[in-house]
């Protein structure tokens, strides 16, 4: 009898966990769909989107793609023919994603655990490569780049959008300014195609910098 009383406990343990994980998760999914929307409204995605020319089958890879904000829009532009390639080094951000692309039944979206000196890309596969927001966060740029060019099929875009460096009371913030990622670019083989340094143009916010390159 006394088992039993425990067995019960245990489980009744194990749904209330269960529950709140679940609970979790739900409230979790909720915030992101809220901070997207709102973001929607300032981070010109659909020009981002367009800048990196993809369509019907396309393969596209995301670097630093957190939760899949991108990725979630990339999806369906590639389509059934198209592979979304998203690639960061937060596993629980991965794992937001993946549960995402389940719930939405986006079948064509991989996902890679990145590590901060290698995205793991295959050579010559990608149409386009995204950088969004991410761009100031690599420890070695130069070598980042270098994956991203072998990743890139001859004529391939990159994309690298991002926030101008924050000035404040301590000074300037780590974020960089384009000319310094267009010599880089340009330092690691890529072609300029366009560069917009006020992409995004916010009265609260630094200027957002595009620049779109491409491989010879």
């Amino acid at each position: 009898m006394r088992k039993r009383v425990v067995l019960v406990l245990l489980a009744a343990i194990l749904i209330l966990v269960a529950f709140q994980a679940l609970s979790s998760i739900s409230n979790t999914l909720n915030r992101l769909n809220v901070a997207e929307a709102e973001r929607d409204r300032w981070q010109r995605p659909d020009d981002v989107l367009r800048s990196l020319g993809v369509r019907e089958g396309s393969q596209v890879v995301d670097l630093g793609s957190g939760a899949g904000y991108f990725t979630l829009k990339l999806a369906p532009l590639a389509g059934t023919r198209g592979r979304v390639v998203a690639v960061d080094l937060r596993r629980l951000s991965l794992f937001f994603l993946r549960l995402r692309t389940f719930l939405r039944g986006q079948h064509n979206v991989e996902i890679i655990v990145g590590t901060s000196r290698d995205p793991h890309l295959l050579a010559g596969r990608a149409d386009a490569v995204l950088i969004a927001n991410t761009y100031h966060e690599f420890d070695d740029r130069l070598l980042m780049l270098d994956h991203a060019f072998r990743a890139l099929r001859s004529g391939g875009r990159l994309v690298i959008v991002d926030r101008g460096p924050r000035v404040t009371s301590e000074g300037t913030g780590h974020e960089l300014p384009p000319g310094q990622v267009e010599a880089e670019l340009r330092q690691r083989g890529f072609e300029l195609i366009d560069r917009n340094d006020r992409f995004i143009d916010r009265p609260e916010d630094e200027p957002w910098w595009l620049i779109v390159a491409r491989t010879p």
